[in-house]
């Protein structure tokens, strides 16, 4: 499949059948994200794969709404930065979760990008905290997003090139 037509094919995926995610697949959307470019290749990420049923569980509450789905995700992929090393690191992790996402689909695995920095948690603390606890990482890195993966209940259609926003491109001067 040629990359404009996996773009097009992307999309979110809330909702999972409990099938498993192979080993296979999970070390392509691993390797994906690991061939992800950064500024002066410094390569500020982490990324923390989350498999289990419990510790998913309870990652559906890092978020006060909009990460119920990793209740029923196969895995969980999340993206830290070390901000000690870029100030780019924002960047850098939005680049590895793209990259993740894009493969997940192309593989016919479901995911869907939960946004984790500057969030809250069911709990009121933020996402980054909750998380930080859940999983022990260390302060300085930073919670970019996760990445939810699972079989998918079923698959959005695709995305229409006739239905791009033209209207946001400029040429020469805005």
């Amino acid at each position: 499949m040629e990359l404009l037509e996996v773009m097009r094919n992307r999309r979110s995926v809330r909702a999972y059948t409990g099938a498993s995610v192979t080993e296979e697949n999970l070390e392509k959307i691993i390797q994906a994200g690991l061939l992800s470019p950064s500024g002066r290749a410094i390569r500020p990420w982490e990324l923390i794969v989350v498999r289990s049923k419990d510790t998913l569980k309870q990652m559906a509450k890092s978020r006060t709404m909009g990460a119920k789905m990793l209740e029923t995700a196969d895995c969980a992929i999340v993206v830290l930065g070390d901000e000690e090393k870029t100030d780019v690191w924002t960047e850098d992790c939005s680049i590895v979760m793209a990259n993740m996402h894009l493969m997940a689909d192309s593989l016919g695995v479901g995911s869907c990008w939960i946004q984790g920095r500057l969030r809250e948690a069911s709990d009121k603390r933020t996402t980054e905290s909750f998380l930080r606890e859940l999983l022990g990482y260390p302060e300085h890195y930073r919670l970019e997003a996760i990445l939810s993966l699972g079989m998918p209940e079923n698959h959005p259609e695709s995305h229409s090139l006739d239905e791009l926003p033209r209207e946001k491109v400029h040429w020469e001067k805005f």
